[in-house]
């Protein structure tokens, strides 16, 4: 028989899983304390079912992967059945759990025992359309699967287990008893079972980190349809207010609260909360916790450095870090798949709505990059106003104590300008496009960068005395400054409205100075031209009459009025034409007009030359013709 593609690919998969299972078991220590398991019963469970063909329907090929993955466990965990003349029925049992050297995978026999008498009772229901005799077989299937599902509720109850294993075997129990009860018409004992299991799993979403929260979501809606099949056969209005009023019916979900309080106390203790913008996300990571462990005392420590190039370097220092941590993000992204996309309609925050909490951590690490890129920077700025060398300001401030040339008010515009550069890329921040808030904080934070630029090229235009176009650069700045500062959305880690105000009050004297000196400027213009101040010019005055200025070299003896021997100026060359249809004119023939000497000597001569004249088309016989 020929395999598939699919057979083979499978049949590969359970080679190295059988692989791993026989390389996990190990001995522990005889003095190590008991182990509590934790079974992510709905996650494995879909997982399987999605890898091994309920992806399409095939519940034939999962049923046989069920078959052979509990051989494969029994035989890993020394559980046979016997051997291969004697069959022997052996359980799972609470001594196996009990056991120091016991395994988690124990309550995987179970539960695989369970799928797979459900996986050939949903085949037999696609049979069962064809062949209403196969119903009852179907009912058997599920009967059997509620007797591994109670056997694993069981398992699961000991103290072995933690909340979150309990709770899930608790809600596959009552969702596989509400199947059952679904398929033989009970339909009040199987809305109370599915609304059982429905709640189990509300409450563990809410419980579970946000990542881990889709696969109980998914469970829920896909619980609704048989809750509302069920209601409308039991009559509507007295089963849904019997159904709404099962949260608080005494004995029915046991010590739910309690289990759901202790379930997330745990995952609060195994995983560090992170909040941003009003939105909680679980850092998984190990790299990534000890990063923002070490920023909490951040800002204290740079306010200890003595000077600016030791708190440079103290950032330095912690951006190589978030570097490091935002790799270990990007790492467990592409370790999963299905962490690369976020889950279509997703609740989120009000920020990152359509953000999975992974990505949404990945998010916040590039922001605080970004944002320590920033304080760097400002920090540059602030040593390079040390040693600011600029026209504006009266007292001069000393150079910095390791000396050095002074800073140039070009150099503080290019530093604003890389600054602009990392707040663009805070603005084009992942997942962020659509926050409108974090977005009006980022434009604040824009213009005031902008507003500071501006200062300081107007003080470049200062020193090179274009008091015009400085003045319009100050005139810029103001604007910006006061749009900056007048924002009702502030950003919260950059507050530069203390800063923004002092420097509108700065740019009004500088500006009417600029100003000033522009308007003298022109009037020492003017003064030139009225008063006749001696100015040499290399014009002659025949080129300036429209003009008045004062030149002594008028009345010396060689004056520049007018030059007498013009300069040479180029001008088109005559064209050369060649004769080249002379050698195509046939001439007449001139015989009749020379005169005809006939001596016998010069016969030869002439004859010779008429040979020439011959050749070359003149005279002859043939001519005259």
């Amino acid at each position: 028989m020929v395999e598939s593609k699919a057979e083979k690919a499978e049949v590969g998969r359970e080679d190295v899983e059988a692989d791993k299972e026989n390389m996990d078991v190990e001995e522990p220590a005889a003095d190590a304390p008991m182990k509590v398991f934790t079974v992510e019963i709905l996650r494995l469970i879909k997982d399987m079912q999605l890898q091994h063909g309920l992806r399409h329907g095939d519940f034939q090929r999962y049923r046989g992967y069920c078959s052979r993955r509990v051989k494969r466990l029994r035989k890993t965990l020394n559980l046979p059945q016997g051997d291969r003349r004697h069959y022997k029925k052996r359980n799972v049992t609470l001594a196996n759990l009990e056991k120091p050297n016991s395994d988690e995978r124990f309550l995987h026999i179970p539960l695989m025992l369970a799928e797979r008498t459900w996986s050939y009772a949903m085949q037999l229901r696609q049979e069962s359309n064809t062949e209403p005799r196969k119903r009852f077989h179907l009912i058997e299937k599920l009967r059997k699967s509620c007797v591994y599902a109670l056997q694993l509720q069981d398992l699961c109850a000991s103290d072995r287990c933690d909340a979150r294993t309990k709770l899930e075997a608790e809600a596959y129990s009552a969702w596989i008893h509400g199947s059952l009860h679904f398929e033989l018409g009970l339909w009040q004992s199987a809305a109370e079972n599915l609304k059982k299991a429905q709640v189990i799993y509300e409450n563990l979403a809410q419980a579970m980190p946000e990542e881990e929260q889709t696969v109980y979501r998914a469970k829920v809606e896909e619980l609704q349809p048989s809750l509302r099949y069920c209601a409308y056969n039991v009559g509507e209005n007295a089963s849904v207010n019997d159904l709404l009023e099962m949260r608080g019916q005494a004995g029915l979900l046991g010590n739910l609260s309690h289990l759901v309080a202790q379930t997330k106390a745990e995952s609060m203790e195994a995983f560090q909360m992170m909040e941003w913008r009003g939105r909680s996300v679980t850092v998984r990571p190990e790299k990534v916790r000890l990063f923002l462990l070490s920023i909490q005392e951040l800002g204290r420590s740079i306010e200890k450095a003595k000077d600016y190039p030791a708190k440079i370097e103290m950032l330095e220092s912690v951006l190589l870090d978030c570097k490091d941590a935002i790799a270990a993000i990007k790492d467990e992204i592409k370790q999963d798949p299905k962490l690369r996309q976020p889950a279509a309609g997703e609740a989120g925050g009000p920020a990152g709505g359509g953000l999975i909490g992974i990505q949404y951590l990945l998010a916040y690490m590039s922001y605080t990059r970004l944002k320590l890129t920033l304080e760097r920077n400002l920090f540059l700025v602030a040593q390079a106003k040390l040693t600011l060398d600029d026209p504006n300001v009266a007292e001069k401030t000393p150079l910095a104590s390791g000396g050095g040339k002074k800073t140039k008010p070009q150099d503080l515009s290019r530093l604003y300008e890389i600054i602009l550069q990392n707040v663009t890329e805070m603005q084009q921040l992942g997942g962020m496009e659509h926050d409108a808030a974090y977005q009006a904080e980022m434009e604040q934070l824009a213009l005031s960068f902008r507003a500071f630029r501006c200062y300081y090229i107007a003080i470049t235009l200062v020193a090179m005395k274009r008091w015009r176009e400085a003045v319009a650069m100050y005139e810029r700045s103001r604007k910006y400054a006061s749009d900056a500062s007048s924002s009702k959305t502030p950003c919260k880690d950059f507050d530069l409205r203390g800063e923004l105000k002092q420097l509108i009050a700065t740019i009004e004297g500088c500006k009417f100075s600029a100003h000033a000196y522009s308007v003298l400027e022109d009037d020492t213009a003017d003064d030139t031209v009225l008063f006749g101040k001696s100015q040499k010019s290399s014009k002659p005055l025949y080129e300036r009459l429209s003009h008045y200025k004062e030149d002594a070299t008028l009345n010396s003896r060689n004056p520049n009025v007018f030059k007498l021997i013009p300069e040479m100026e180029p001008i088109p060359a005559k064209p050369l034409f060649f004769d080249l249809a002379l050698n195509f004119v046939d001439f007449p023939s001139l015989d009749d007009k020379i005169e005809q000497k006939g001596s016998t000597g010069k016969g030869a001569t002439a004859g010779m030359s008429g040979f020439v004249k011959g050749l070359f088309g003149w005279g002859g016989g043939g001519a005259s013709k």
